[in-house]
C-alpha cells in the first residue's frame, strides 16, 4: 500500500480536497483521502490554516476470500437504513437526515451517543473554534488510472467516521432524487454511503475495513445503474445481493487459454499461421455469443429491468435512419442504371438483408445497409457495362458472386485478424471519411437543385422551345439573353417562377438539421422531466423528420419540391448469367475483389468501433462468423439484382448510443458522459427492418411526401452526431482554441503540444488523399479507393513511428475510456 501525504496551506474557506495530477496506482483501485487540521500557532487574521492531507490506496474487497465482506453485506441486510430519493441538495443536510434515521432504527439504540455530534465529527472543522474550513475528514472514493488519465467516480461517496461512544458498527446508504454538485471530483453525486463504528475496533471490523466492502461494490458502474431503477427497499436489497454473488462467480471463473486466438481484440501477436486454423474463427465466435442467443431477445423485455420504452424510440430512430438513406441511396441507383435498381428493390433488400442479419449476426447491434461507397461502385459497373455492351444485371451479379467468395473465404481463414493492424487514429480517419461523404451527398444534391431551378425562370406549361409563339418572341434566336428578355414581354400567368423552390429546400434541409440536432443535445439542457428529456433525444430524428416533411408537402404544398422516383417493374429478377461470356466471367473477378477489400474494410471497422471498450459490451463479438453472414447475404442480393449491403457507420455507433444509459462527470470544468450499460438486443433492428419491409406498401404515397431536401438534412444530422467522441475531430478543435482552453485529455497531458499537432496534420493528410480518390469525378478512380484504404496501415505502422516517437503515438491512439 502506497501512501501520499501532503501538507497543503490554504486560504479562506474552501480546500482542494483532491487533486488531479495525484500519483495513483494501475487498475481500479479505491482512493481513501485523510483530511486533518491544524491550526498552527501563527495563524494571522486571514484565517490562514494547514491542511493535512493523507491519500492511501485500498486494495478492492475480495468477496471470494475475505470472508468478512459477505459478514458485513448480511449484517447490513439485516438492519437495511436504506434511503431512496432523497430530495435534501446540501452535503450536510443528507448527512443529518441519514444520521437521524440512524437514531431512529429501533434495533440500532446508541443511548450514550449524540449523533450531533457524530454530525459535526464528519467534518474537519470539528472542535475548532476560529477554523471554518469545512471539509469531510475521511472518506474512500474510486480512482480508475488508464491510459487517457485519471478518472474519479464521482457518483458516489463514502464517508467513514470513528465514533467512541458507539456500542457497534452502522451502515447508512442514501440514493439521492437528482445529481448533486459537491465541489472538486464531486460533482455528480447520487449515491452516499455513511460507514460509522467504534473507535476500538477488531482489525477486520474498523470502518475502513467496512467501507472498502460497500466500495467496492459500489465501484462497478453497471451496479450503480441497476440501483437507479430499483423502486423500494427490498429491490435495493436484492440488488445488492445478486451483485455480491456476481462478484464472488467472477473470481471463481477459470482463465480459458487459447481462448482468444482468433479475437481480433486480443492482445496475441499476429501470425502467419493463424491464418491457416481453417474455420477456427468462425467456431469461437459461436462458442463465445450462443450462450448470450436467448439474452438478446429476453434482456429488457423478461425481469425487473424492462426497457420497453427504449426499445420503442430506438426502433422508431433506427427505422428513420434507415428508411430514408434507402430512399437516398436508391434514387441514386435508380439514376445510375436507369431504373434496374430502384428504391422498392432497395427497401425490399433492406429489409430482408436486415431481418436475416438481425437473427444470425454475432454483433446485433450493428446495422447492415446500402451505403455512399457501394452506390458508387454501382454507378461505375454501369458505366462499363455500357462502355463494353454487356448485359447489366448478369455483370452485376457475377462481381457480387465473386465479391461473396473472398468473403466468405476471408470468414474461413480469419482475415479478419488483419485488424489487430488498425489504429484508433486509422478508424478514426476512415469514419470521418464516411461522415464527409454523407455531407457532400447533401451538398451536391442541393447544388443540383440550384442549378436546375434558380438562375431563370421556365414557362408554366413547358420551354421556351414547346411555347407556340417562342420562336416568333425570339426572332429565331435561341440565346439565353434573348430568352430572358422574351420571356419577359410574356403574361406572369404562364411563367412559373421557380427561384422559392431552391430556397425553400435549402431551408428543409437546414431545418431538419437544426430541429435534430437541438433535441439531440436537449438531454443535456435543465428543462422538463429526465424522462422526457431523454426520450425527446432519442425521437429527435422521426421528430425533425416528420415536421420538416409536413412543412414542405402540406404548408407549402404549392410550391413543387423534388421526390425520388417509383416504378412498377418485377422486384425480383434473377440474372441471366447466361448473357456473360468465359471472359467476362474472369474479368468480374477483380472488380469483385475489389469490392470484396471495400466490404472487408468497413465491415471490421464498424464492427469495432460499435464494440469499442468505452461502449462497454459484454456479449462479445465474432468478426469472422459476421464477415461471412455478409458474404452469404449478399448472394442473395446478387443474384436478385438487388444493391449490396454491409456494416454501416455511423448507424452502428448511433445504435449502441440509442441503447446506452450514460452517466455524467465534470474534470477541468468541461462535462463528460461515460456509458454506464448497453442493452445488447436483436428486437429493436429486428423490428426496425420489418416496418422497412411493410414500408414498400406506402410507396408511392405517403412516402413520396418526403422531399429529398429532408432527406439530405438527415444526412447532416447523421454526420454531425457522428462526430461526437471522435478524437482526431477534438484536436482539429484545439487548432482553432487558445491554449487555456483546451480540455484536460490524456494526450494533453502527456504529450507534446507541437508533437499532438503534426500527428493532427498527418491525419489530415491522409483523409484528404481519401477525399480525392473516394470524391474524385472520375469513375475509375473510385474503383480503386479501397487500395488506399489498405495502405494507410503501413502509414500509420511503419512511417508515421520515423515522424513521431512511438510512444507518443501510442497514447494518442489509446483508447478513451
Amino acid at each position: 500500500m502506497r501512501v501520499n501525504r501532503e501538507v497543503e496551506q490554504e486560504e479562506g474557506s474552501e480546500g482542494r480536497e483532491e487533486g488531479q495530477d495525484s500519483p495513483i496506482a494501475c487498475g481500479d483501485d479505491i482512493h481513501l483521502y485523510d483530511n486533518q487540521i491544524s491550526p498552527g500557532p501563527d495563524a494571522d487574521d486571514s484565517g490562514c490554516v494547514l491542511l493535512n492531507t493523507s491519500r492511501k490506496y485500498v486494495k478492492l474487497m475480495n468477496f471470494e476470500e475475505e470472508i468478512r465482506a459477505h459478514r458485513d453485506l448480511d449484517g447490513f441486510l439485516a438492519r437495511a437504513t436504506i434511503l431512496l430519493d432523497e430530495t435534501a441538495a446540501s452535503l450536510d443536510d443528507v448527512l443529518k437526515r441519514m444520521l437521524h434515521h440512524v437514531g431512529q432504527d429501533s434495533n440500532a439504540s446508541e443511548p450514550s451517543c449524540n449523533f450531533e455530534e457524530v454530525m459535526s465529527m464528519l467534518f474537519t472543522d470539528a472542535g475548532a473554534q476560529e477554523v471554518n474550513v469545512h471539509l469531510l475528514s475521511e472518506t474512500i472514493q474510486g480512482v480508475t488510472a488508464t491510459a487517457t488519465g485519471i478518472q474519479y467516480q464521482q457518483s458516489w461517496l463514502c464517508i467513514l467516521c470513528n465514533v467512541k461512544h458507539l456500542q457497534r458498527r452502522h451502515v447508512c446508504i442514501s440514493r439521492l432524487e437528482r445529481p448533486q454538485n459537491w465541489g472538486e471530483n464531486c460533482c455528480e453525486v447520487r449515491y452516499v454511503i455513511l460507514i460509522l463504528a467504534p473507535l476500538k475496533m477488531k482489525s477486520t471490523k474498523t470502518a475502513m475495513e467496512l467501507g472498502r466492502t460497500f466500495a467496492t461494490l459500489f465501484s462497478d458502474i453497471s451496479f450503480r445503474q441497476k440501483l437507479l431503477e430499483t423502486k423500494t427497499q427490498e429491490e435495493f436489497k436484492e440488488a445488492l445481493v445478486l451483485q455480491r454473488h456476481q462478484l464472488t462467480a467472477t473470481n471463481q471463473l477459470p482463465t480459458a487459454l487459447g481462448k482468444e486466438e482468433t479475437d481480433p481484440r486480443s492482445h496475441k501477436p499476429l501470425k502467419c499461421q493463424d491464418f491457416f486454423k481453417v474455420g477456427r474463427g468462425i467456431y469461437e465466435d459461436f462458442c463465445r455469443r450462443l450462450p448470450f442467443y436467448p439474452s438478446d431477445f429476453t434482456d429488457g423485455i423478461v425481469g425487473s429491468n424492462k426497457t420497453l420504452l427504449k426499445y420503442m424510440t430506438t426502433a422508431i430512430f433506427l427505422y428513420i435512419a434507415i428508411l430514408l438513406p434507402a430512399i437516398a441511396f436508391g434514387s441514386l441507383n435508380d439514376e445510375s442504371t436507369r431504373g434496374e435498381i430502384d428504391v422498392r428493390k432497395t427497401i425490399i433488400g433492406q429489409s430482408i438483408g436486415g431481418v436475416i442479419y438481425s437473427l444470425f449476426a454475432g454483433s446485433p447491434l450493428v446495422i447492415p445497409l446500402t451505403t455512399a461507397p457501394l452506390a458508387i461502385f454501382i454507378s461505375v459497373i454501369r458505366g462499363i457495362c455500357d462502355d463494353y455492351n454487356l448485359d447489366f444485371p448478369a455483370f452485376y451479379a457475377c462481381i457480387g458472386l465473386w465479391n461473396c467468395l473472398f468473403l466468405i473465404l476471408g470468414g474461413i481463414f480469419n482475415v479478419s485478424l488483419l485488424m489487430k493492424l488498425f489504429k484508433r487514429s486509422t478508424e478514426e480517419v476512415i469514419a470521418l471519411f464516411i461522415s464527409i461523404a454523407f455531407v457532400v451527398d447533401a451538398v451536391k444534391g442541393t447544388v443540383k437543385i440550384f442549378q436546375r431551378y434558380y438562375h431563370a425562370p421556365t414557362l408554366a406549361n413547358g420551354s421556351i422551345e414547346t411555347f407556340p409563339q417562342g420562336a416568333d418572341l425570339l426572332g429565331g434566336n435561341r440565346s439565353e439573353v434573348a430568352a430572358g428578355l422574351a420571356l419577359n414581354a410574356l403574361p406572369e400567368s404562364i411563367i412559373q417562377c421557380t427561384r422559392e423552390r431552391p430556397v425553400l429546400c435549402l431551408l428543409l434541409m437546414l431545418g431538419t438539421l437544426w430541429m435534430g440536432y437541438t433535441l439531440y443535445q436537449f438531454k443535456r439542457s435543465p428543462f422538463l422531466h429526465a424522462k422526457v428529456r431523454e426520450v425527446l433525444s432519442d425521437c429527435a430524428l422521426p421528430i425533425s423528420v416528420l415536421l420538416f416533411s409536413f412543412i414542405g408537402s402540406y404548408l407549402f404544398s404549392d410550391i413543387e419540391l423534388p421526390v425520388f422516383k417509383v416504378h412498377d417493374r418485377p422486384v425480383f429478377n434473377v440474372a441471366p448469367f447466361e448473357r456473360l461470356s468465359a471472359m467476362n466471367v474472369v474479368s468480374a473477378m477483380g472488380l469483385g475483389f475489389l469490392l470484396a477489400l471495400l466490404i472487408f474494410i468497413d465491415q471490421n471497422i464498424v464492427v469495432s468501433l460499435t464494440n469499442a471498450p468505452e461502449n462497454r459490451l459484454l456479449k462479445g463479438t465474432a468478426y469472422h462468423w459476421d464477415l461471412m453472414l455478409s458474404g452469404l447475404i449478399n448472394i442473395l442480393m446478387s443474384v436478385l439484382g438487388l444493391p449490396w449491403m454491409h456494416a454501416a457507420f455511423p448507424h452502428s455507433t448511433l445504435h449502441v448510443r440509442q441503447l446506452a444509459f450514460v452517466e455524467q462527470r465534470v474534470e477541468g470544468g468541461h462535462l463528460y458522459e461515460t456509458i454506464v450499460q448497453v442493452k445488447e438486443t436483436r428486437l429493436t433492428s429486428l423490428t426496425a427492418n420489418i416496418f422497412i419491409g411493410v414500408s414498400v406498401l406506402l410507396l408511392p404515397l405517403p412516402l413520396q411526401w418526403i422531399p429529398k431536401p429532408v432527406l439530405y438534412g438527415l444526412f447532416l444530422y447523421i454526420a454531425l452526431t457522428s462526430i461526437d467522441g471522435n478524437q482526431m475531430c477534438d484536436r482539429m478543435a484545439l487548432l482553432l482554441k487558445e491554449q487555456t482552453s483546451y480540455p484536460p485529455t490524456h494526450y494533453i497531458r502527456k504529450v507534446p503540444q507541437r508533437k499532438i499537432h503534426y500527428f493532427t496534420f498527418l491525419q489530415m493528410m491522409q483523409l484528404l488523399v481519401l477525399c480525392t480518390f473516394g470524391m474524385y469525378p472520375i469513375p475509375y478512380m473510385k474503383m480503386v479507393f479501397p487500395l488506399f484504404m489498405v495502405m494507410l496501415i503501413p502509414i500509420r505502422n511503419n512511417v508515421l513511428p520515423h515522424i513521431i516517437e512511438a510512444k507518443y503515438l501510442d497514447i494518442m491512439d489509446a483508447q478513451h475510456m
